[in-house]
């Protein structure tokens, strides 16, 4: 029989991977990843070929064909009975890449890291041994086709090897810090899992610097586009008006790998196809990644399906995402380790900064604290930040190495576009809504809660039917949902004009909630919102007389602004005293004055609320790690920013969705908060989805809660 022993697989269906096949295309790709992150590349090698040997256990391989096995089994364990073949001055190195490259070696959340499995399993020794005599010889034929100098390992040299991976464990768990051999072990296995046969392709132009002389722009619409970014200063803080050029401008200050941030989806999908369309002439290969909640359905312009599959995986020249997804690496969350690495040394722009309470923007200094501790350079920009966090990311990073830019009075005065009206509620509208239909003018209505958008957008249709109205919300399928960004955005595949909404020639109306406030690149005519904190509104205003040229700077286009609720649970997701301060300090019937925002900013947000963060974050303020190596944090994280999301489909699409393939059913999928569909049946296949009743969805207004509340009363009662 060869060597390569296709009959042992590491992958079961649709690919059936070969086990000698997969630890080929890992070893590629964890060396790739050794040389650019400066690890020791044939150490990186060997892990890479050990990792996944006890996949040739017979137990795995039934597994693979479908049959249940009897107790919890683990490869990685069975992979280090193989331990005696390295020499001694690697082999802790060894059992660091390979024992928890899927589980945390304790506190894993189904209980199956190594030392979760040594107390509460009494036989997983000799279980994972199995029928040793038996299979370890053909682990042994596939190592030797990798070089490794092999020879018959005895049952007694196996045990021993799992003694010493249980004494190395016990050892790590009483340090504190985190594992960059793991996190090279899972980015590599990940990628080379994802790619299979083509991972020696895509390993090609991993971790190249993007060509960024694009944003060298100048236009004096743009005062940033002719501030300098010379200095030897490593981080960059930016103040300026929305429409100021703040995004070339961090783009300009980036010398290597550029992470970019923003708050929300539809923002950063825009700004990733802007991205892509608008570097691709220095950068005819840009390797450039999306990474957030359904990032898998934002098609490249080829769409090239690998390059969709590798959005969440290293190596990117540039990489748009959440900041909260950076977050996950001062909380530990699961593969921190990989993202880590994937960030050394690299650019990270936090674009947009603007935080609603004490725990996000928290939240925020924490992201900047860990990623200086990493060795990032950071770029932030924004319109909006109160002077209390703003001083005290600058004393983070350290005053000597941040270099501060912020707009002049005059050019300030140049950002006046706005004429803010106070509102006492929704029936002051009528009226102001019925002329700018008459005037032809495009409306923009913003509300806070999903189910008032849906009221508001169905007293718009009953009372224009003549009138293009979009509704855009989180809560569409994610199909649907991409669809309606597009149409929001006016603009096809090719950047082509489709004349609706944000590209209309004539009146039309979008009610949406606060998935438009941020970089959203589009421009209307008046604006409703609901009342929200100060650096939202302003965030929300900029989309209203947008566009900037020589006929529209000094005049202004009008923002009504509906007053707070009078209690804490309709004010919700906000804080009520936080909408009340906000609302306190606009002007009423005049123009808000850009120069004046810094000074309004802080006097709604004057205190920061660290506590809570420090308490959950493994990476403390002293700048040390709490976490222990080898293992993952809590979902705390998860939790406090309510990001308790599970995914959900309508009824009549669960057959499809278990036959369909992963990027189908993220199509068909919604997210919700799981108090709300608990009660609910749930699908065993893909990500689990809860099963919603068909009345609840529809395409125009998407998923109500209401009817699902009504549904499961329904049957209640029926049960009764």
């Amino acid at each position: 029989m060869s060597l390569y022993h296709p009959e042992i697989k590491a992958k079961g269906k649709p690919d059936w991977t070969t086990l000698y096949d997969h630890l080929s295309h890992v070893m590629l790709a964890t060396m790739r990843v050794a040389a650019y992150t400066g690890h020791d590349v044939e150490m990186a090698r060997l892990g890479a070929i050990f990792h996944d040997i006890g996949k040739t256990h017979p137990v795995f391989q039934a597994q693979l064909d479908g049959i249940r096995p009897s107790s919890p089994y683990r490869h990685e364990i069975a992979s280090l009975f193989f331990l005696p073949l390295v020499k001694k001055e690697w082999q802790d190195t060894i059992i660091e890449m390979v024992i928890a490259h899927h589980k945390s070696m304790i506190n894993d959340r189904k209980g199956r890291g190594i030392l979760d499995l040594d107390e509460n399993e009494p036989n997983t020794l000799a279980y994972h041994l199995g029928d040793w005599e038996e299979w370890s010889p053909i682990a042994l034929d596939i190592l030797a086709a990798f070089g490794v100098e092999v020879r018959p390992i005895s049952r007694d040299e196996a045990e021993d090897a799992f003694e010493q991976v249980l004494e190395f464990c016990e050892k790590k768990y009483k340090e504190r810090g985190y594992s960059e051999w793991r996190g090279l072990m899972m980015g590599a296995d990940h990628f080379a899992s994802a790619m299979i046969h083509k991972t020696e392709e895509k390993l090609r132009n991993l971790f190249e610097k993007p060509n960024l002389l694009f944003f060298n722009r100048q236009h004096p619409l743009y005062p940033l586009s002719y501030y300098t970014t010379a200095s030897e200063k490593p981080h960059s803080m930016v103040v300026a008006s929305t429409g100021a050029g703040k995004t070339d401008y961090l783009f300009r200050r980036c010398r290597g790998r550029v992470f970019y941030t923003l708050p929300f989806q539809a923002s950063i999908n825009a700004m990733y196809h802007r991205l892509e369309h608008d570097l691709q002439i220095h950068n005819p290969n840009l390797n450039i990644k999306l990474l957030h909640a359904a990032s898998s359905l934002v098609e490249k312009e080829d769409g090239d399906r690998e390059d969709i599959i590798l959005q969440k995986h290293i190596g990117a020249s540039i990489k748009v995402l959440t900041p909260y997804q950076l977050a996950g690496v001062a909380f530990g969350s699961k593969g921190f380790e990989a993202m880590i690495l994937d960030l050394k040394g690299a650019d990270v722009i936090l674009d947009e900064v603007h935080t609603y309470s004490g725990i996000s923007q928290a939240i925020v200094l924490k992201i900047v604290s860990v990623l200086k501790a990493i060795g990032c350079r950071l770029h932030i920009g924004t319109a909006t930040m109160p002077s209390l966090l703003y001083n005290k990311i600058k004393e983070t990073l350290g005053a000597a190495n941040v270099l501060e830019t912020k707009l002049s009075t005059s050019e300030l005065d140049a950002y006046d576009r706005h004429v803010v009206h106070k509102i006492s509620g929704w029936e002051e509208t009528e009226e102001v809504v019925k002329n700018a239909v008459h005037q032809g003018q495009k409306i923009l209505i913003v509300c806070n809660r999903i189910a008032n958008a849906q009221a508001v957008y169905r007293t718009m249709q009953a009372a224009y039917p003549e009138v293009d109205i979009l509704l855009l919300h989180s809560r569409f399928k994610r199909k649907d949902r991409k669809e309606k960004e597009q149409a929001l955005i006016g603009l096809d595949k090719n950047g082509e004009s489709i004349e609706r909404f944000n590209t209309a020639k004539d009146t039309c109306i979008v009610v949406s909630t606060q998935v438009v406030e941020v970089s959203l690149d589009i421009s209307f005519d008046l604006m409703i919102t609901e009342c929200a904190p100060l650096d939202a509104l302003i965030q929300r205003f900029g989309r209203v007389n947008r566009k900037r040229n020589e006929a529209t700077i000094g005049k202004t286009k009008p923002v009504y602004v509906l007053a707070p609720p009078e209690d804490e649970k309709a004010a919700l997701p906000y804080d009520l005293e936080i909408l009340n301060r906000s609302f306190a300090v606009l002007p009423d019937d005049d123009v808000l004055h850009e120069r004046e925002l810094q000074d309004k900013i802080d006097q709604v947000f004057t205190e920061i609320d660290f506590l809570k963060i420090e308490e959950h974050s493994v990476y403390k303020e002293s700048g040390k790690w709490s976490i222990c190596p080898l293992t993952n944090g809590s979902a705390w994280l998860m939790e406090v920013l309510e990001i308790d999301s599970v995914s959900c489909i309508v009824h009549s699409d669960a057959a499809l969705y278990d036959r369909s393939p992963y990027k189908k059913r993220m199509g068909m999928e919604m997210s919700v908060r799981y108090y709300q569909v608990q009660h609910l049946p749930r699908l065993e296949s893909g990500s689990c989805p809860y099963i919603v009743p068909d009345m609840a969805y529809d395409v125009e207004l998407g998923l109500s809660m209401e009817a699902i509340k009504e549904h499961k009363n329904s049957v209640k009662a029926q049960v009764l």
